[in-house]
């Protein structure tokens, strides 16, 4: 099943609470464009290897593509999250449910973004949606398990991968340069690590978009009344959405972000830059293949650990680690229990 695009407009003048769930579910776009997408930029502004406006340019036409390519390839990442979460038969309900959702994420990344901490949207949805439907049925029968384990699965791989390739990517770099002068290495790992860059920038589209074009299209099919939907195909128009969202977002915001990720956690040369996207990006393919949602910001900073700790342990901020690591360990409770509380209000009101 799917939805075309003036289908979706004509029920956007007809049911007001798909209007709301459109708007809250761009909101939270907007929201992962400046929290979540400056990390692929992060690196390569951070070493000084392109200037941010030029980056920002350069991440909104490769989150687009990103969304695309890896959509027409493989959507079973938005599959996943459509089907993590059960809001009920009461299609009515339902949707008040996941607008109620869509707030607890835009509250929650709001506030990480106002204090620079570069938490994961991605875990935002998850635990908002996961809240909302434990709400609607007071229990947690609302929670797919054989799904919502997808996620853990991808916690763990992002976790793992991305600090081992970050750390191996690195030694690699250094053995195959070591007879050679860093200082003349720099204006090729300079030009390399834009190619990195870009390529974080399509795998955070292949990733991220795909969550949130789940989103849209619950909130489509859940307006039309239909809340047993099981199987659909992802219109284009709706990529292009999801894509020009994020960019819009990463244009307007994240340097904040940037900054963490890029100068404060681990001062990084061009190669280490270069080494960490590299490392991130297949991570993020690697999951994608196999259908688990992981976070980008999460998979970015766990890579650059590993790229700084293969230089010494010494050469990471600790200090900034702690404060995103704590920051990712209260996204699940932190955001789930927001994603309760509101859909519990939205219902009684509604």
């Amino acid at each position: 099943m799917t939805i075309h695009l003036a289908e979706f407009v004509t029920l956007l003048t007809q049911n007001v609470y798909l209007l709301v769930v459109t708007i809250l579910t761009l909101s939270v776009v907007l929201v992962n464009g400046w929290t979540d997408a400056p990390n692929a930029i992060a690196t390569c502004i951070g070493t000084r290897s392109m200037q941010p406006r030029s980056a920002i340019i350069m991440a909104a036409i490769f989150n687009f593509l990103g969304v695309l390519v890896m959509t027409l390839i493989n959507s079973t990442v938005a599959q996943t999250i459509y089907r993590m979460v059960d809001f009920g038969t009461d299609a009515h309900s339902a949707i008040i449910a996941l607008s109620a959702a869509m707030v607890a994420i835009v509250i929650w990344a709001t506030a990480a973004s106002f204090f620079g901490i570069p938490t994961s949207e991605s875990h935002a949805l998850i635990a908002g949606l996961s809240g909302a439907a434990i709400s609607i049925h007071s229990s947690l029968s609302g929670i797919n398990g054989s799904e919502w384990i997808k996620v853990i699965y991808g916690l763990i791989l992002s976790s793992i991968l991305g600090y081992g390739l970050g750390y191996l990517t690195f030694k690699l770099i250094v053995f195959l340069f070591r007879g050679i002068d860093r200082r003349k290495t720099q204006g090729f790992f300079r030009k390399a690590q834009v190619f990195g860059s870009a390529s974080m920038a399509f795998m955070h589209g292949a990733q991220d978009g795909q969550k949130f074009i789940s989103v849209f299209l619950l909130g489509a099919f859940l307006a039309q009344g239909k809340s047993n939907v099981n199987e659909f195909v992802i219109p284009v128009w709706l990529m292009i959405l999801c894509s020009l969202g994020m960019s819009l977002g990463t244009s307007i915001g994240g340097y904040r972000i940037i900054k963490a990720v890029g100068m404060d956690m681990v001062k990084l040369e061009p190669y280490q830059g270069f080494a960490a996207d590299t490392a991130a990006s297949a991570c993020l393919l690697v999951s994608s293949l196999l259908s688990l949602p992981v976070s980008t910001t999460h998979t970015k900073t766990t890579a650059i650990m590993g790229v700084g700790a293969g230089k010494r342990v010494s050469a990471v901020n600790w200090g900034v680690v702690k404060d995103m690591v704590m920051a990712w360990v209260l996204t699940f409770p932190g955001c789930g229990i927001i994603g309760y509380f509101m859909a519990k209000i939205f219902i009684a009101i509604f």
